[in-house]
């Protein structure tokens, strides 16, 4: 028995001295594998660019949300008879918040015509953030497009079929 162990121990020993019978990674194995693994860490890159991208635009539209939000609110709380209430077909300003800018278009159409004057007023504002870097953000039709803000106003005036 010992004899086999030994025979077994030799031909072990025989077969890590023959050259071209060493275990381990040719250089070849290894190029390809470093090519792999750079596609894949490419890959992985461009869904981070993407992610970032991205959340910009969420940000800018957020923030394309509050700005619209904001100027609603200002003609909510001017008088219904007020300059700024005025109907018009639109009227575009810049306004720039946290660094950036938006193109507001504000429309104001007058309903409801009662004795010449207007009972109500649809106000509509669209805030569009200005991207110079992507045009796909200034796109209405796309999800990370446009903010667009409706309100209705209403005048205290009583209307042509009250009786007292």
């Amino acid at each position: 028995m010992d004899s086999a162990l030994n025979q077994i121990t030799e031909d072990t020993e025989a077969a890590r001295t023959i050259p071209g019978n060493e275990a381990g990674f040719s250089i070849l194995e290894t190029a390809i594998a470093l090519v792999l693994m750079s596609i894949v860490g490419l890959g992985a890159a461009s869904l981070f660019f993407y992610a970032v991208r991205y959340t910009v635009s969420a940000g800018d539209r957020d923030l394309a949300m509050a700005v619209g939000q904001q100027k609603i609110e200002q003609l909510r709380n001017v008088a219904f008879t007020d300059a700024s209430l005025n109907a018009t077909a639109g009227v575009t300003t810049t306004i720039t918040r946290a660094g950036r800018n938006y193109s507001v278009l504000t429309t104001i159409t007058d309903s409801n015509v009662v004795n010449g004057a207007a009972t109500d007023k649809l106000i509509t504002i669209r805030v569009t953030p200005i991207n110079e870097s992507s045009a796909w953000a200034r796109n209405i039709a796309t999800v990370f497009g446009s903010v667009t803000v409706v309100s209705q106003r209403t005048s205290l005036t009583l209307g042509p079929n009250v009786q007292y």
